[in-house]
């Protein structure tokens, strides 16, 4: 290869001329197609080439004579490696190079590499000869906490991290009793892990509705939580906004637009884990019992049948959440080495912050602020239908039929219901 500015015969590929001092960047893009094969009739470029890219002898030998019709036997190319001054043995670079450059590596990605990966980085990215034991050995003395890790061959999870009570709230829909009429949402404390509502209804998805639970709560603690974190669904557009309203005025580093943190479902770690729990221990039995009703033939997943549901199981379900809030925030948690939170009751982490060595993380909320945006909030009726919910009252009561306290009492009012209505 020549030096294109001076004509200097370059007996090694390198990255600058040692005779002008010129950067040999342009010759190399011209060598070098897309593929990364040297297009080159030079044999001594493609065996240097193929060399610095970890190539065997046999291996060379056959790309040489396959792809550009170079026919050699193995001693002239060991001969032509030796003029070349490359061999796999000897000739190392200093362990000071190989050190900085291993410490370059480790700011980035490089802090994941094993020490097999640093010693092929080194050797195809630098052009730098270093024995796999030294490149072993610098890797555990300068990254001792990944190759630790790396020994060990877990995964680590990233740990959920809260300053207190009221610094996350984590709000969430679920629905999984939805395809029946019922559509639950909730919110959790990241800290503390207290329920902080947990409502039914015919819709989870009217951003006013979902913003009135907000509201309600926010009215009942006098309390504003430092950020609210929500999936990116539309429904949670208001609550946003009130959210961001009413911590416009604060100086934190987290007020006005960054006190709302929009994210995916999966990554709203606190709620999605709780609806789990609630799956296992409460809502598959009402799944099971309105399935039955459908494998039965009573329901059949329509509007009217759907409305005459709600009306007879809401202030049941409504019942079951409200007693399943309750347990659940009495309940104590056990420690776990993956979260930074205390463990604890959730009621006592909430509200007794201190004894935790924690603090309080909202921000008081005057109620003239609060007046001025609960005319957002909008509240929906028992069936969602206001003409069937009147119609399904005025047959309730010419018949002089029992409003439920319990589950069995709610299936007898809906077969009762449909046989009067003919629904």
């Amino acid at each position: 290869m020549f030096c294109p500015f001076c004509g200097t015969n370059l007996r090694l590929r390198t990255a600058y001329c040692h005779n002008c001092s010129r950067s040999l960047s342009v010759l190399t893009s011209v060598l070098e197609n897309d593929s990364g094969v040297v297009n080159t009739t030079d044999v001594s470029d493609l065996i240097y080439e193929y060399f610095r890219k970890g190539h065997k002898y046999d291996v060379i030998l056959d790309f040489l004579k396959t792809h550009h019709g170079f026919s050699i036997s193995l001693r002239t190319l060991k001969t032509k490696l030796r003029l070349l001054g490359l061999s796999k043995r000897g000739n190392f670079t200093s362990l000071q190079v190989v050190r900085s450059t291993i410490q370059r590596e480790l700011r980035g990605p490089g802090q994941l590499f094993g020490y097999r990966t640093m010693f092929q980085i080194l050797k195809q990215k630098y052009q730098l000869r270093a024995r796999r034991s030294d490149v072993m050995k610098l890797m555990s003395e300068m990254n001792p906490c990944g190759t630790r890790a790396r020994r060990i061959r877990r995964f680590f999870r990233r740990s959920y991290h809260s300053l207190g009570p009221n610094y996350v709230w984590h709000v969430d829909g679920n629905d999984k009793l939805k395809p029946y009429g019922f559509a639950i949402s909730g919110c959790i404390d990241g800290f503390s892990r207290k329920i902080l509502w947990l409502t039914c209804g015919p819709t989870n998805n009217n951003p006013a509705v979902v913003a009135s639970n907000y509201m309600k709560l926010i009215y009942d603690l006098r309390v504003v939580p430092m950020r609210l974190r929500t999936d990116c669904g539309t429904e949670n557009g208001i609550m946003a906004a009130m959210q961001c309203a009413l911590r416009s005025h604060h100086s934190d580093r987290f007020s006005g637009e960054a006190s709302h943190i929009y994210g995916t479902s999966t990554s709203n770690q606190r709620i999605e884990s709780w609806w789990a729990q609630y799956r296992k221990q409460r809502s598959q039995f009402w799944m099971d019992l309105f399935e039955d009703l459908k494998d039965l033939g009573h329901f059949n997943g329509s509007h009217e049948h759907k409305c005459l549901l709600r009306f007879c199981f809401s202030d049941i379900l409504q019942k079951d959440l409200e007693e399943c809030k309750q347990l659940w925030n009495q309940h104590r948690i056990r420690p776990s080495r993956m979260s930074t939170c205390p463990p604890g009751i959730p009621n006592e982490l909430f509200s007794l912050p201190h004894r935790f060595w924690s603090r309080d993380c909202g921000f008081h909320v005057a109620q003239q602020q609060l007046q001025d945006l609960r005319d957002q909030c909008e509240t929906v009726g028992l069936c969602g239908d206001e003409d069937i919910q009147d119609y399904l009252t005025y047959v309730k009561e010419q018949y002089d039929l029992q409003t439920p306290q319990v589950w069995e009492d709610a299936l007898d009012l809906f077969f009762k219901l449909k046989e009067k209505t003919n629904v």
